[in-house]
């Protein structure tokens, strides 16, 4: 018999972006404009949808490069308020195993004008993502090494959106 184990974690992550609400949340809503911070290069994608409404599915399947483990994400939209909210449920397996289920919260927010602190003028965004999680029987490692490694990779998919807005200015 397997040993059962969850573990139980909450983070919040904030970034800034030096461009309006509403291109931060097209990174979210667009599935074309998605795929370029949403995943990694080296990840070799067997499913990938993203049913941008209450009630859609997002799936990314595949494999961390040739002969990894399959990875399966599959969530669910719960919550969508245009250019302010986005809720969605989500769980996540390593070859068959169950290793998480999370609900996140991703919140935007005007943060005044790039010029108030020295920059170049220009509307800012405040982004908070909050993610609830259960890490389960350590299928990403012990618990606590699997929710950090989940905040981790998380803070690494916030930081593409910001190399995203400065690629595209």
């Amino acid at each position: 018999m397997t040993d059962r184990t969850q573990t139980h974690a909450t983070f919040v992550l904030e970034r800034e972006y030096p461009v309006a609400v509403g291109r931060v949340w097209a990174a979210f809503a667009d599935p074309e404009l998605k795929r370029q911070w949403f995943g990694s290069d080296d990840f070799i994608y067997t499913d990938r949808t993203d049913d941008f409404r209450v009630g859609g599915v997002i799936t990314d399947d595949g494999y961390d490069g040739e002969g990894g483990p399959l990875s399966q994400f599959r969530a669910t939209y719960t919550d969508i308020t245009p250019n302010e909210r986005i809720v969605y449920t989500y769980d996540m397996w390593l070859d068959g195993a169950h290793a998480s289920t999370s609900i996140t919260t991703v919140v935007f927010e005007p943060a005044g004008d790039s010029g108030d602190v020295g920059g170049v003028g220009g509307p800012r965004t405040r982004l908070t993502f909050t993610e609830q999680g259960v890490y389960l029987d350590g299928v990403h490692g012990p618990g606590p090494d699997a929710a950090a490694g989940r905040e981790s990779g998380t803070a690494g998919l916030l930081d593409a959106i910001g190399k995203l807005f400065a690629a595209v200015g």
